[in-house]
């Protein structure tokens, strides 16, 4: 059994390791192909891992052996599904790993926007709380999350996480979803309706035809003059020039991506020249004990399609 990992830098470092697969038989781990390296390096594989690399009719045509690929990732949008079902290769995702990881950062970033602690805490290294003639400098306007509302867009595993730390803070919390779903201390709304209503709009649904660039001039303008719009989903689901515009005319009061439409960044996104916008790398899956659960889970998939009864099959 050969098992070839196409991307192993984006999952693997000192702490995290592909040592879990090798029970399975051989391990080839690539730090990072390129798009034409992959036919070849996966040409004579069993079982293909990856986490984005692009697997299609092209990077797949000389892997004759290929009965598997499993994902680093809970998203498949990189995989040619139907080329897969037409060629007998089962495909697996690692669904609910970062379920807590994601809910976590998204806090991580709304907390950040209204204590600004990255702030503050610029202020006190630069010396100036030690001229400040208070002991509690009004440098930077401060908000409580009690009391606001905050609209979930995807109420997904997730999406239910995040709304169970909202009403920890004691927020009013919206949500819509694309079938019809129930969580306690949620109130199901339209799109439309949780725009206008949400103080705090954060987008955690997966990037499929019904979500891509959902968040657009036209959905940016329908939300709250001085709203939030976080987004630790996928970065096609928002047009970023739109979302740039809506910061600058300060119809939004910030924004807090985790995500974007190209990754790594590119040297001209607009959004980094955007105001009042928070970046992380899509870092919000990342954390150390979920890379290892993560591990285990791609194991786990392994283990069940081996014993012929696969399980979080796409494909």
């Amino acid at each position: 059994m050969k098992i070839v990992i196409t991307d192993a830098q984006t999952v693997f470092d000192q702490y995290v390791s592909a040592d879990t697969l090798k029970q399975f038989g051989e391990v080839v781990e690539n730090g990072l192909l390129t798009y034409e390296e992959v036919p070849e390096a996966i040409a004579d594989a069993d079982i293909v891992i990856c986490n984005k690399t692009l697997l299609n009719a092209h990077s797949l045509r000389l892997a004759k052996h290929l009965r598997y690929i499993g994902l680093f990732a809970t998203g498949y949008n990189n995989i040619d599904v139907e080329y897969c079902r037409q060629h007998g290769i089962t495909v697996c995702n690692a669904g609910s790993y970062s379920t807590n990881a994601v809910a976590q950062h998204t806090f991580a970033l709304i907390l950040e926007h209204y204590n600004k602690v990255a702030r503050f805490n610029e202020y006190v290294q630069d010396g100036k709380w030690k001229r400040s003639p208070t002991f509690s400098p009004f440098v930077y306007p401060l908000n409580e999350l009690a009391g606001k509302t905050i609209g979930i867009v995807g109420l997904g595993a997730i999406g239910q996480a995040v709304a169970k730390i909202a009403d920890a803070f004691e927020m009013k919390v919206l949500a819509c979803n694309r079938s019809p779903k129930q969580a306690d201390g949620v109130t199901m709304v339209s799109l439309e309706e949780l725009l206008t209503q949400s103080d705090i709009v954060t987008v955690h649904c997966p990037l499929n035809d019904d979500s891509r660039e959902m968040f657009n001039k036209a959905s940016f303008a329908r939300m709250k003059q001085g709203a939030l719009f976080v987004n630790t989903a996928r970065g096609g689901v928002m047009v970023e020039r739109d979302l740039f515009d809506a910061l600058q005319s300060g119809h939004l009061s910030g924004a807090c991506i985790d995500t974007l439409r190209v990754e790594p960044m590119e040297e001209d996104c607009i959004l980094m020249s955007a105001k009042n916008c928070i970046i992380t790398p899509h870092i919000a899956w990342a954390p150390v004990e979920t890379r290892r659960r993560l591990m285990g889970i791609v194991a786990e998939n392994i283990r069940s399609f081996l014993d012929g009864t696969p399980v979080n099959v796409v494909s």
